[in-house]
């Protein structure tokens, strides 16, 4: 049954008698399962009134009927972890996990199963694109139809704080990846954001991943309705060049304290960071990537990158050789690495003479080096030819692309439904 044709039905006594109209369905939250249903919300005259489900004989058809004749007579109010399906639920946002797209219930569906009524699916609307797409759909279906899915597929009540401790144990928003993470905030109300911050500050790595995704502008909004303490402890596990960015961003009177807060390898990491202009190749580059000794063999170098498993693994790309000044003496791709002989010395299958920057070059002039050389990352030096830092191609990306380039809908990945249609 679909919840939009119950609601303001009849409901009747066992004998048939009217004693008002259903106004909402309430359900009790079950992890996985589907939510079941533990009573009704009766409106009998300008009272609202609670009928537990099995106290209901009859559910669906013309009218609905009760058990028995008796009806409890008290203002019905809401219990702790309750959900009503019309008032929280229909109309409201849920995530479509598969998706990771906040979408609006349209309409629920009702089924019965093992004794018991549960929420069996949900149906969304979607908006068609084209006067084509609102004729006809795939198969000549109308777009504009109602489509019900299992509701399994779904997150619920994303900003519902009534539900908040009920769902938090089972939430799968932590399974999604940190961009499509900061893409729902991006595109979340108030109340959306907070449930999902919610969810993600259980897991310190994650949420310092999504903060690294975010646009700047909302970063910058959520840290700082945040202590100076707190600021610090997402920064901490962000990459330095990310925090540094974050820290730019905040009002001058917070930069330091935050700053202070920081881990000593971390703050220095920072403050370096801090200083070069943030359009150059210096405000760009990370402070992560693996050096070796110009006389170090293939196997020493392997071993390097798999010692460094907390640095950034678009760092690791390569293995850059370091002479006893310190100076730059040659870039190892890792493929190369791993396809030869490991007694080999590393300086056979290194390029001696690999592309470089100085801090203060332009980054548009970084992005052009990259696109020409066919880089996936490139090092920073000073004067004395002294790695300073290694920018990827994704920080490029990121500071080439249109200022608008994340309010742009993200493009669905063509197996994201496993080859089937939704």
């Amino acid at each position: 049954m679909r919840l939009s044709e119950l609601l303001r039905q009849p409901i009747g006594d066992s004998r048939g008698e009217l004693l008002g109209r259903l106004s909402d369905v309430i359900v009790r939250l079950r992890g996985a399962d589907f939510p079941v249903v533990t009573g009704l919300v009766v409106t009998v005259g300008s009272r609202a009134l609670f009928v537990p489900i099995d106290q209901v004989g009859v559910l669906g058809g013309a009218q609905l009927r009760l058990a028995s004749a008796r009806l409890d007579l008290r203002q019905f109010e809401r219990r702790e972890g309750e959900v009503l399906l019309r008032a929280d639920v229909l109309g409201h946002r849920l995530l479509d996990v598969g998706s990771a797209r906040l979408i609006r219930a349209a309409d629920l569906q009702l089924a019965p199963g093992h004794g018991e009524w549960v929420v069996s699916s949900v149906a969304t609307h979607r908006r068609p694109r084209s006067l084509l797409g609102r004729l006809a759909g795939p198969g000549g279906q109308a777009v504009g139809e109602p489509q019900f899915r299992e509701w399994a597929r779904f997150e619920p009540l994303i900003g519902h704080t009534g539900s908040a401790l009920a769902r938090r144990p089972f939430g799968r928003i932590r399974r999604l990846k940190p961009a499509q993470i900061a893409d729902l905030l991006e595109g979340a109300s108030l109340a959306e954001e907070s449930d999902i911050l919610g969810q993600v500050h259980a897991d310190p790595e994650l949420e310092a991943d999504v903060f690294e995704e975010l646009d700047e502008d909302l970063a910058t909004r959520l840290l700082g309705a945040r202590t100076d303490a707190e600021i610090a402890d997402v920064l901490a596990r962000m990459r330095a060049d990310d925090a540094a960015d974050a820290i730019a961003e905040l009002p001058q009177r917070r930069r330091q304290p935050v700053l202070d807060r920081l881990p000593p390898g971390q703050q220095a990491k920072v403050a370096t960071l801090l200083g070069y202009n943030p359009a150059s190749a210096g405000g760009l580059m990370g402070m992560d990537f693996v050096t070796v000794s110009t006389g170090a063999l293939v196997a020493d170098a392997v071993a390097a990158v798999a010692a460094a498993g907390s640095l950034q693994p678009e760092a690791l790309t390569s293995v850059y050789l370091a002479d006893e000044r310190g100076e730059l003496a040659g870039a190892a791709r890792l493929v190369a690495l791993v396809q030869a002989d490991p007694a080999a010395p590393v300086a056979d299958v290194a390029d001696s003479d690999p592309v470089r920057v100085l801090a203060d070059t332009d980054v548009v002039d970084v992005a052009v080096l990259m696109s020409d050389y066919n880089l996936i990352t490139i090092p920073v030096v000073d004067g004395r030819q002294r790695i300073l830092g290694l920018i990827t191609v994704d920080d490029v990306l990121e500071a080439t692309l249109p200022a608008d380039w994340r309010r742009r809908e993200a493009a669905e990945p063509p197996d994201v439904h496993g080859g089937r249609e939704s």
